[in-house]
């Protein structure tokens, strides 16, 4: 196995949360995916090199080796299952919260009773089923890729469960908050091969994000 190192990274916030943390080991990103096309970006590091995947695509690429490191959201690894990932540490970057969301004026405490059934739209389906199951609530599931915020106004579903940071896409389309499931933030992901195998590469960076995000507490 080369010594070149892979990291995979998502466009946003998570990137542009992780460039402090690179350059407290040492590391620049010479590009910005922002503007460049490409999806494999240099950095000042010539053993080290950045790539741009989906979000949710993170813990696949470093799972099978395509990434020797990542950077993914506990959101995104609850779904994925965290199947031969090593996670280290909480980056405490990319914070926000999984909520339950309705509509204004639907009476959540009623729906909710015990031995409930509610129709729930997200993309987060293992975390929604795991909170309603453990409140006694049968759901049915409505998996929705983007624009949860409309499946209630529209008659879609009773509730949503999202991802929520400043709670101002919730008011502007009249929905309410009604209850968190957990705090969300972005977590260290490595291949457990290429934490063997590639040690004396990944280790120094390693320890560079943990002191990076132990300072940011």
């Amino acid at each position: 196995m080369s010594a070149q190192l892979t990291l995979a990274l998502s466009k946003g916030r998570i990137f542009d949360d992780t460039l402090p943390l690179l350059e407290a080991a040492g590391i620049q990103v010479l590009e910005d995916p922002e503007t460049s096309r490409k999806l494999i970006l240099p950095t000042s590091n010539p053993l080290l090199r950045v790539i741009i995947v989906r979000a949710s695509d993170v813990p696949t690429y470093v799972q099978y080796g395509a990434a020797d490191f990542g950077v993914a959201g506990k959101d995104v690894l609850i779904e994925h299952g965290g199947d031969g990932l090593y996670q280290p540490v909480d980056l405490k970057i990319a914070a926000c919260r999984m909520s339950v969301a309705v509509a204004q004026g639907f009476d959540y405490a009623s729906a909710v009773r015990q031995g409930a059934r509610l129709r729930v739209a997200t993309k987060y389906v293992e975390i929604a089923r795991r909170h309603f199951a453990s409140k006694g609530v049968h759901v049915d599931l409505i998996k929705l890729y983007g624009s949860m915020e409309l499946a209630p106004l529209v008659g879609l579903s009773d509730v949503i469960v999202d991802l929520v940071s400043t709670g101002n896409t919730l008011r502007a389309n009249h929905l309410v908050e009604v209850e968190q499931i957990m705090d969300i933030s972005s977590r260290l992901i490595v291949n457990q091969a290429a934490l063997k195998l590639k040690r004396e590469f990944l280790q120094p960076i390693l320890a560079a994000f943990e002191a990076a995000s132990l300072n940011r507490t």
